[in-house]
């Protein structure tokens, strides 16, 4: 079968032109790597006014290679904006406005480590060098003039965090850690906690007087989020980060170690006996034996007994004797509850609170409050949330604090002497209260009883 003549031809033509085109290609000579760089504009003045900030870098490549651009002043010293980046072949852009990576000049004093920094004012050469992965290597340069740059570094003089030992529980020892910081030029500051994984957890600052973003001393408070019911991070070593940028984008950054150690939310509750109410009331007679105060510790007394309340919905309390109650405290979480006396089984006479009889109230203390109607202050009677067999001592700073281990139980017991007759509420209502001073009352009206004192044979 004969080829038809305009197949024939249309073949020899495609095949010509392959050969023309592989012809071209093999006597023209191959592309530069760098086919093309330079500065839109090269002189720029950054300082933030708006005029002259930024200029854009724009290069060519022909080929995949790995790209440095420098900068070279007249004393010889080296800035570096890009270092052995790879690129794959094509046209780029890049703003530059004087930021370089971070450094500190011969004989200067910067108190931070600089992570970016303008360039001082001068003439520079600039330098762009591109490798391929062949080992081809080629690089284009030019000039570039800064002039009036904003280049004073937002260097942070002042760094100091207390305490370096943090213990997020709120038991009212160390419990917050205060990190003040002095930065030496208007800047804006991050904060922020970093593990030893690289994750972050920031930190605010607080408002105290100075201005967010200005020069001078800055507060920072970090309470590991449990005064927002956040669990705090694990028990461990960290590092706390500051960065201060100013308005050019100079960064520098402090860092200082921080220890997190017995961390945890604590839970505390009141518990219902296993038969009964959840507080057990009775009256007992006054003894002089009985009575406490600041100087004189004074007996104490028994543990009630019994497992209903003899005072159910209101009960009839001789003037002179005592409103006496019974109850246990249980430890939910995973950290201690510090606690304070006085001790269960105290007993306060009814114009009597707790301060009154030397036990002051201290920041994250557990203590058990009982209240009536007719007192001037809110649980003005206070025992601690178990008896000194109950409770874990703890060593620290010369000083002796107690705790309510996590998981276990105390009982708590007291008595008030009722001696005072205020005929407009009487009966009052009482009632029980599981209190973490400074911090909230966890449980409140627990178990609320009327009680009558009415007159009787002085005891």
């Amino acid at each position: 079968m004969r080829i038809p003549r305009l197949l024939t031809v249309i073949v020899a033509l495609v095949a010509l032109a392959v050969a023309l085109a592989l012809g071209a290609l093999a006597l023209r000579p191959p592309l530069p790597l760098i086919v093309a760089a330079g500065f839109d504009d090269a002189r720029i003045s950054p300082n933030a006014d708006g005029d002259k900030d930024l200029t854009t870098f724009r290069y060519t490549l022909a080929r995949p290679a790995a790209i440095t651009l420098d900068f070279t002043d007249a004393a010889g010293n080296r800035f570096v904006f890009r270092e052995r980046q790879a690129r794959v072949a094509g046209e780029y852009s890049v703003l530059f406005g004087g930021l370089v990576d971070g450094y500190v000049l011969p004989g200067e004093t910067v108190r931070s480590e600089v992570e970016t920094r303008l360039m001082p004012d001068g003439e520079y050469t600039w330098a762009l060098t591109a490798t391929a992965e062949s080992g081809e290597a080629m690089s284009a340069s030019g000039t570039l003039t800064i002039e009036g740059a904003d280049s004073r570094l937002p260097d942070i003089s002042g760094f100091t965090l207390s305490p370096a030992r943090f213990t997020p529980n709120q038991d009212g020892l160390d419990d917050r850690v205060t990190i003040y910081v002095y930065v030496e030029k208007d800047a804006t500051l991050t904060m922020y906690l970093l593990n030893a994984e690289g994750q972050r957890q920031y930190i605010t600052e607080r408002n105290e007087g100075l201005t967010f973003g200005k020069a001078g001393m800055h507060e920072f408070d970090y309470d590991g989020g449990i005064d927002a019911g956040e669990e705090p991070p694990p028990d461990g070593e960290y590092t706390v980060v500051v960065e201060a940028e100013d308005a050019v984008g100079q960064r520098v950054r402090r860092t200082g170690n921080l220890t997190i150690a017995d961390g945890g939310t604590p839970i505390g509750a009141i518990y219902p006996q296993p038969t009964g109410t959840t507080v057990f009331y009775d009256t007992m007679p006054y003894r002089d034996t009985y009575y406490t105060d600041a100087d004189t510790p004074g007996e104490l007394i028994p543990v009630p007994q019994g497992v209903e309340s003899i005072i159910t919905e209101s009960e009839v309390v001789l003037q002179g004797d005592m409103l006496v109650f019974r109850l246990t405290v249980t430890n939910d979480g995973s950290v201690g509850l510090r606690t304070s006396g006085p001790p269960p089984g105290t007993v306060y006479q009814q114009d009597q609170r707790a301060s009154g009889i030397g036990w002051y109230d201290q920041s994250g203390v557990w203590r058990i409050g009982l209240e009536c109607d007719t007192v001037k202050s809110s649980y003005p009677w206070r025992w601690a949330i178990g008896s000194v067999e109950d409770l874990q001592a703890v060593e620290e700073g010369g000083e002796t604090y107690y705790y309510l281990p996590p998981g276990a139980q105390a009982v708590v017991w007291g008595g008030v002497r009722l001696t005072e007759i205020l005929p407009q509420r009487n009966p009052q209502p009482c009632w029980i209260g599981l209190i973490h001073e400074d911090v909230a009352v966890v449980q409140s009206n627990v178990d609320r009883r009327w009680v009558e004192i009415q007159p009787g044979p002085q005891r």
